[in-house]
């Protein structure tokens, strides 16, 4: 559903940002009003690596009256690959002029702030606000925990995106969405302590296209926050598979809470092999489409929101193992198990992992609830 806008617009645009934003104004639905409220939008862009340089671009072009970018990092050599707001005689240079000179050159009009800090829990409300919405190009998971716990502090959506290798997933976060819309946050996608140490780009690589296309997403997210046209991806998660050119949503919902006289300490989610799968229940929480990759043979297929819905539905089934594409929704899904008494794990690596033990989806192998 579309959201209202997030600002009021400009009561005018100049005769050279009319001219020069001309397509937009063409757009149905969008035209000159929506335009205003791209000039009256102030964006918060966290980083300036390789997600942040297509954001900061694209919403420089696009109009966007102001842009915070925080990042408190130099350019290097290797960061050319992708991070296409800087240039060979950029690097030891801060980031953040080279957003600075690349929005002037594309938007006049778009005021650009440097922000040379390093965001911390301890300064990221301070940072982000006054931003109508803040865009997560961050690249370590403390980082981006501490941005979303300041959009959820001063109640503004967070645009997020990640990219890692050849994968990628966009969302939107709002802790305090317009009435009746229900409000999603980061920790109900990656519950805390779910997700450990993280591989580096320097670790695993990533395709450096693969960071235009998300930030070219999460920037088209942005404006659509900011006008109020389309439906932004609050309560889904789009997940990229830059590899096979396949891209599939997953529902994302609040997480369930049961009241108790006192918190009960989360338990770790465990880990197991394939040899465990023996006298197991295995469910994959993974979207129909992405079945056709191959299946553990006489898996259950139970989509990730169905089991989430009602996760009570598996009760009786003994002990469950839970697979996704890589270990992330199977984590989720086997916690929400483990919350109703279910003896549940969580296969290793997930379907990536053990894809040589995989066999081809017929559909008479799975057990669709």
């Amino acid at each position: 559903m579309a959201l209202p806008p997030l600002v009021e617009p400009v009561a005018a645009l100049s005769v050279a940002e009319r001219s020069r934003t001309a397509r937009h104004t063409r757009l149905a639905g969008f035209g000159d009003l929506g335009q205003r409220r791209l000039a009256a939008a102030r964006i918060a862009v966290v980083g300036a690596g390789g997600l942040g340089s297509p954001v900061v671009l694209a919403l420089a072009a696009a109009g966007v009256g102001e842009l915070v970018v925080i990042d408190d990092d130099t350019v290097e050599h290797s960061n050319l690959q992708r991070q296409l707001l800087h240039r060979l005689d950029d690097i030891g240079a801060p980031k953040v002029d080279s957003a600075v000179r690349a929005a002037a050159g594309l938007s006049p009009e778009t005021v650009v702030r440097p922000v040379r800090e390093q965001l911390t829990p301890d300064n990221a409300t301070r940072l982000l606000a006054g931003a109508h919405l803040v865009i997560d190009g961050t690249d370590t998971f403390d980082t981006r925990e501490a941005v979303a716990s300041a959009c959820e502090e001063l109640g503004v959506p967070l645009v997020w995106g990640t990219v890692q290798a050849w994968d990628a997933q966009v969302t939107v976060f709002w802790n305090r969405p317009p009435a009746g819309v229900a409000p999603v946050a980061l920790a109900d996608l990656y519950p805390p302590g779910s997700v450990g140490d993280v591989p580096t780009c320097s670790a695993v690589g990533v395709l450096g296209v693969l960071c235009l296309q998300v930030g070219s997403l999460m920037a088209t997210e942005a404006i659509k926050l900011v006008t109020g046209i389309g439906e932004p991806l609050l309560g889904r998660v789009l997940v990229v598979d830059g590899l096979r050119a396949r891209q599939h949503e997953v529902p994302l919902r609040a997480a369930r809470t049961t009241p108790s006289a006192s918190p009960t300490p989360a338990v770790e989610v465990p880990s197991v092999g394939s040899d465990a799968l023996d006298g197991a229940v295995v469910v994959d929480v993974r979207e129909a489409d992405e079945l056709e990759s191959g299946v553990i043979a006489r898996s259950r297929h139970l989509p990730l929101g169905a089991l989430l819905d009602d996760p009570t539905a598996l009760l009786g089934a003994g002990r469950v193992v839970v697979v996704c594409q890589a270990g992330v929704r199977a984590r989720r899904a086997a916690q929400a198990l483990r919350d109703v008494g279910i003896d549940a794990s969580v296969l290793t690596g997930g379907i990536d992992a053990w894809s040589g033990e995989l066999e081809a989806w017929t559909g008479a192998t799975q057990v669709t609830a």
